[in-house]
Formats: C-alpha cells, sequence, structure tokens
C-alpha cells in the first residue's frame, strides 16, 4: 500500500516550470495537483503602449517551438482590428507556413518525446546497433519529417523559428518559388515515412479514457488550422471572436496559470489534435483520408494516447496540402495590404499544435496597443491533465509499483503533449512516507 506524498517536482523546459503532487491516505488518493510553477512572464503587460505594428514579432517569442502560431494568431487579431482584408496569396502562402510548422512540431514531440516509450527505451538517440531494423528507420524518418517542415517554413516566411518576412497584412517580400519544386519532390518521398510512423502510433495499446468534452475550429471547406469557427461537444458554433463566450476561467490557487471550463456546464474540456481529428476528420485531405483510411477508423476517440495518433495523421495531412499549395500557386509581387489606422479590437483564434491559441488586440486611435490578452492550450488543458492524472494514480495504486506509476504519469502528461512536455523526460518523483 502506498502511504504519503508522492511529488514530480521541476517539470520544466520550453513553457516553464511544473510538478506535481500527490496526496495519499490509506492507500487512497486525497489529492492532486498539477502545478505551473513559473508561467507568467508579463508579454501581454510589455505590449501595451507599444505600436501594434511592432507586436507581432515580439509576441512570437511566447513560444520558440511554435512561434508561428503566436505570431499568425498576433498578425490575425491586429489585422481585424483594424479591418485588413487579406489577398488570397497571402492567406494560401500562410495556410502553408503552417503546414511546416505543424509538420516539424509534432515531428519534435511524436518522434522525439513519445516514441521512446513505444520502444522501450530513454532516448531516441539511445537506440542500441542491435535495435531491430524500425527502430533505426524511425530515428531516420524523424529528423527527415522535422528538418522538412522546417526547410517549408525557411523557404515561405524565413525561418521555422521567430519568422521575420510575415507583417501585417502579408509579407515584407514574397518566396522563391523556384525552390518549391523541390520541396514537393521531397514531399512526396516523405509520405510512406509518415504513413509509417502512423502505424506505430495506431499499434500502441496504451489507453486512458476521458470525459468527451472537446473544442476546436472548424472550416466546413477544409481541414483548417487558421481559419473557421469554434465548435464545442454542447454543439455550440461560435465565430471567432465570441471564443471567449465558451470559457469560464478558473483561478488554480497553487498554480501560476489559470485554468478554462466550459461556461455553461463547467466541464473541463481537450484541445489539440485529439479534438481535431475527432469533430474534423472528414474534411482531411482526400490523399491522408484514402491513404490512412484503417488508422482514422479509431476517431472520434476518447483516448487520450490517441492525441499522438491525431498527430501523425495531421502530419499527413499538411505533407498533401503542402504539395498541393507549392504545385498550384502562382507567386505574384504584391505589397501587405493596409487600411486606415484606427481604433477597435481584434480577435485572432488558430489551432496552434497543441490546441486552440487566442490572441485578443485592442488598439487606440493612435495605433498602439491598449489592452492584449493570450490564452494558450495549456492553460485550457490543465485542468483535463489533473483530472486523468487523479483518475490513473486512484486506480493503480494498489496495482502498481512506485517506478510504474511515475513513468505512467509522464506518459500521460506527454499524451497530452502540454508546452513543456520536452521536460517530462526528465521527471523526478519523490515519495515521502509518512
Amino acid at each position: 500500500m502506498h502511504d504519503g506524498n508522492i511529488t514530480i517536482d521541476s517539470i520544466s523546459k520550453i513553457e516553464g516550470t511544473a510538478g506535481l503532487e500527490v496526496t495519499v491516505k490509506d492507500g487512497e488518493v486525497k489529492d492532486l495537483k498539477f502545478i505551473i510553477k513559473d508561467y507568467r512572464r508579463f508579454y501581454t503587460e510589455a505590449v501595451k503602449g507599444k505600436p501594434f505594428m511592432a507586436s507581432p514579432s515580439f509576441l512570437s517569442r511566447i513560444c520558440g517551438t511554435c512561434s508561428v502560431a503566436h505570431l499568425f494568431a498576433s498578425l490575425e487579431a491586429i489585422e481585424k482590428s483594424q479591418g485588413i482584408e487579406l489577398t488570397d496569396q497571402t492567406n494560401l502562402l500562410r495556410r502553408l507556413a503552417y503546414d511546416g510548422l505543424m509538420i516539424r512540431d509534432h515531428a519534435l514531440h511524436l518522434y522525439f518525446f513519445v516514441l521512446p516509450d513505444v520502444l522501450g527505451i530513454d532516448s531516441i538517440l539511445d537506440i542500441p546497433d542491435d535495435h531491430d531494423d524500425l527502430g533505426h528507420t524511425l530515428l531516420h524518418d524523424s529528423f527527415d519529417i522535422k528538418r522538412l517542415g522546417a526547410d517549408i517554413t525557411d523557404v515561405i516566411i524565413g525561418a521555422a523559428i521567430h519568422a521575420p518576412i510575415p507583417t501585417i497584412g502579408g509579407f515584407l517580400k514574397p518566396p522563391d518559388p523556384s525552390k518549391f519544386p523541390e520541396l514537393v519532390d521531397r514531399l512526396e518521398a516523405l509520405r510512406p515515412q509518415v504513413l509509417r510512423g502512423i502505424k506505430v502510433f495506431y499499434e500502441n495499446e496504451d489507453e486512458l479514457i476521458r470525459n468527451e468534452d472537446y473544442m476546436c475550429l472548424r472550416n466546413d471547406e477544409s481541414f483548417e488550422f487558421i481559419e473557421g469557427e469554434v465548435i464545442n461537444s454542447t454543439g455550440k458554433r461560435v465565430p471567432e471572436e465570441q471564443f471567449h463566450d465558451f470559457l469560464k476561467l478558473v483561478v488554480v490557487p497553487y498554480s501560476q496559470s489559470e485554468g478554462y471550463v466550459f461556461s455553461d456546464v463547467h466541464e473541463d474540456y481537450l484541445v489539440g489534435s485529439l479534438a481535431r481529428v475527432n469533430f474534423n476528420k472528414d474534411l482531411l485531405h482526400p490523399r491522408t483520408l484514402k491513404d490512412a483510411k484503417t488508422f482514422l477508423d479509431v476517431f472520434p476517440s476518447n483516448n487520450v494516447y490517441h492525441n499522438n495518433l491525431a498527430q501523425a495523421i495531421e502530419i499527413l495531412h499538411c505533407v498533401d496540402d503542402a504539395i498541393d499549395i507549392l504545385s498550384e500557386i502562382e507567386i505574384k509581387p504584391e505589397k501587405p495590404a493596409q487600411a486606415e489606422r484606427k481604433a477597435g479590437v481584434g480577435v485572432g483564434v488558430v489551432e496552434a499544435p497543441r490546441g486552440i491559441l487566442y490572441h485578443m488586440a485592442k488598439i487606440d486611435d493612435k495605433g498602439m496597443i491598449e489592452d492584449y490578452d493570450v490564452i494558450v492550450p495549456t492553460s485550457q488543458n490543465q485542468i483535463c491533465i489533473e483530472k486523468d492524472l487523479k483518475r490513473y494514480f486512484s486506480e493503480n495504486l494498489s496495482k502498481k509499483s512506485e517506478a510504474e506509476l511515475k513513468y505512467d504519469a509522464e506518459k500521460i502528461i506527454r499524451a497530452y503533449d502540454p508546452c513543456m512536455s520536452c521536460a517530462t523526460n526528465f521527471l523526478t518523483i519523490e515519495w515521502i512516507r509518512s
């Protein structure tokens, strides 16, 4: 029988520091706290009083992994506050850059953080020489997939992280179309590698069933990460600017991050790839639907670990979508769209790799930021993560050893892919007996 406090300390790296405290008494979980310790870095305060033209680039620094998501959400919020209409070319190029982001970011999570669990090793770089051929093949796949995602964003927006070319209303300069044919060839060659990864995550037997509440964007014309309406499991569907109407903020007194539940039913919900594929799988690229049909049959799913499978399928969709855009787009010289400067409020909602990302910009008549707000996916998933961990510990305290409980807790956190997931490989648990 386990008794005392179970402490997972210092989950740190991308989005700060987090930890887990579990209180066990008489063999039962009395309390569990998922604690984000060092979250508030005051970016939204720092942009107040600054020119709106400078804000998107600054706010992209919120996250080094998915800075493109923050950049595009900020651009969208400010553009809407000013009534700026984008050209079709700008929209297509942003969508293409976002495909590159998703390919790179999902590959990082799946192959470098999750795959070692599947292979039974500590790190993908620890694959021994005598490991089966699949392990080595997947190792090389991981580098190829991640590299190509980064190369797409390099070509289209100038860099995979903190891209310098996107600006309010469009792009400072167009991409070089002479580089597109090579990218198309590489993407076509990459498809078998991506499908191999999908099969691996499909065959993974880990399972943790959660509740059925989800939220994501849906665009009825295509599987989208940038444009659409916000939908949730209660049947509601609202424009992006009403996103906040879905939410009720929950103060988590022991965490530096706020939490969120649905405003009407006060239930926690999940954002991310699992939500997107659950609601939008019918909109995936036709080639993806055809080649991933067997793997898509498990959706809609309430298994948290299927978030990994959903990410792998999204990589294939982004590969296929990027092939189409690169093959068909004709780049024309154009200047960023502009509008007369005015006071206004704009909301930008995009699907970051880990789920819905919200930016709100309030601009005064001089073009200065009067107010700004950001809600990130990990804040929205925080309560879900905590509840799932509590249920896991409650169900397994009498069945598993301390080492097994620790390892499975790490895997659950990784399945959610919170912004600090890269640090879960370094979790330590201190067991204090009372």
